[in-house]
């Protein structure tokens, strides 16, 4: 279970140690790059500013409940091919996550009584679709067969880091065709792809919501691969849910990193990372200790890493920002943060045949707007244990900007998180009615909460195109121009979403291995 009690600081983290690589933040992505660089031989120190691993991963407790920080709708947890991150990150250090099987990904509550659940079984999914649109029963099946041609190509190879030569000379060798397969849809976007095979106008709404959910952005500017991805490995691996909450995954691969003879030390807020002739050697903490490496890795955003505009106190001092990080900013923009609620309602408000997972959109127009789509989550209907007895958890957020609450007066912004709140669990009320009544634990957060704990530019939760791109060739990789420094997280190829973050910390840590001489000479299984 978690802990929220972990020890400040290790014993073995002195300042005095020069480490192979120091990593700032203890986000899934950060993790996996630091166990897999342990595992491979490297001598690694993870740098969290708060009390807990995970981030927006992480779990915390109260008053009985464990509650996720963010999403808990989880791919990377199937048991085949190479999609599954999460499962083979936690293998590769010798650690197992029990998970509970999602027999839907999501139910969404969509304008006019469009209503539909997706099922784990494929066929069941696109039956239940065509049921709705039978004039589009061809169209469904090719665009949604398209998203399977990307993911098998995904499937079909270790993924690791395209920036390694060696690396993508031996996976074109071992699966010629997925390459090629994935070079092709690198530049295209999933609204020409649906465009090509759909005309219902509705039917191209719910294909914008279907990657909205988990995106935050329309099917137009969602890339392709990342579409391939989660419409695929949700009827592959499916959707399944950590025993014991999200943040068990981030502290399974804390001891992961432990055992292999890596380090974590929590309250400690980098401030700046030092820079000698160019290269980076290290970072400075809140407190003035410094702590010497080869390699420096940020896991914060590129904002918080590099600066920008509103950006406060970057890790890089802005004269030596390099050019190609300001280019990236005029090509993305942080995705909103969120509205949050975590509530403990009693058991009884939640129908047993309910499922885990859903959307509420009441406007098709609302979609992107300011608290236009609501998310719902309700673990305990997987794992009980995550609650008292006779309780259930309805963890609800909406998209919120942090320009809506960041100048507000205690008082201003006090009444505002509850107006917003008691808006938001009306909304909850249209598919469960009388959840209000029922509440007996309520925590409310804002895009200040997620900005002051998880220490995220605004609160976002990662990049989004300022304008429309080609897929994800625009997208920023693990190094950057400053030699020893390495970004890795959702803001970072290929984005965002737990098992995104796990591809990209693979791919670091690839890529940092392949600098210290320290990489397996042959793929992985």
């Amino acid at each position: 279970m978690p802990n929220n009690h972990m020890d400040n600081y290790s014993t073995t983290a002195e300042a005095s140690c020069s480490w192979d690589a120091v990593v700032i933040g203890s986000g899934l992505g950060g993790l996996v790059t630091a166990s897999q660089l342990a595992k491979k031989g490297a001598k690694v120190l993870v740098l969290e500013r708060y009390t807990i691993p995970g981030g927006s991963g992480g779990s915390f407790l109260r008053d009985g409940y464990t509650f996720d920080v963010g999403a808990s709708m989880i791919f990377g947890f199937g048991k085949q091919g190479y999609t599954n991150l999460l499962t083979r990150a936690l293998a590769e250090v010798g650690e197992v996550c029990e998970t509970f099987p999602d027999p839907v990904q999501l139910s969404y509550h969509l304008p006019r009584g469009f209503n539909l659940s997706v099922a784990r079984n494929y066929e069941q999914f696109i039956s239940d679709l065509t049921s709705r649109f039978p004039h589009e029963a061809v169209g469904i099946r090719k665009f949604y067969d398209t998203c399977w041609q990307v993911f098998n190509c995904l499937d079909s190879m270790p993924l690791l880091s395209i920036e390694d030569p060696s690396y993508l000379a031996k996976v074109f060798f071992k699966a010629p065709f997925s390459c090629l397969g994935l070079a092709r849809w690198l530049p295209i976007n999933v609204g020409d792809v649906a465009k090509r095979f759909i005309k219902d106008p509705d039917l191209l709404r719910f294909i914008d919501i279907e990657c909205f959910c988990w995106s935050v952005m329309p099917a137009d500017q969602t890339p392709m691969i990342n579409a391939g991805m989660v419409f695929s490995d949700r009827h592959a691996g499916g959707i399944n849910y950590p025993k014991g909450g999200v943040g068990v995954i981030a502290q399974k691969l804390v001891h992961g990193l432990k055992r292999h003879g890596g380090d974590i030390r929590y309250k400690s807020r980098v401030k700046k990372i030092l820079l000698k002739d160019k290269k980076a050697i290290g970072v400075q903490l809140a407190n003035g200790e410094e702590i010497h490496a080869k390699t420096v890795v940020s896991n914060a955003t590129r904002w918080d890493t590099f600066g920008g505009e509103h950006v406060r106190n970057p890790l890089i001092d802005q004269l030596a920002t390099p050019k190609a990080e300001a280019k990236w900013r005029d090509l993305y923009k942080p995705s909103p943060s969120f509205l949050s609620l975590h509530l403990g309602v009693n058991e009884h408000i939640i129908p047993q045949t309910t499922h885990c997972h859903h959307l509420i959109l009441e406007r098709w127009e609302e979609m992107e707007n300011e608290q236009g789509v609501a998310f719902l989550s309700m673990p305990t209907l997987l794992d009980h244990s995550l609650a008292p007895n006779g309780k259930h958890i309805v963890h609800a957020f909406t998209p919120s900007s942090m320009h809506n609450w960041d100048k507000l007066s205690p008082k201003d912004y006090a009444e505002k998180k509850e107006k917003d709140a008691n808006q938001l669990i009306k909304k909850i009320e249209r598919v469960f009615p009388g959840l209000s009544a029922e509440i007996s634990h309520k925590e409310i957060g804002t895009p200040r909460s997620h900005r002051r704990f998880l220490g995220r530019h605004q609160g976002s939760y990662g990049p989004i195109p300022s304008k429309r791109l080609a897929g994800l060739l625009p997208m920023q990789f693990n190094t950057t121009k400053i030699e020893g420094l390495f970004c890795v997280g959702d803001s970072c190829f290929p984005g965002q979403g737990l098992n995104a973050v796990a591809f990209s910390g693979f791919a670091c840590a690839h890529r940092i291995g392949a600098n210290l001489g320290i990489n397996p000479w042959a793929l992985p299984e």
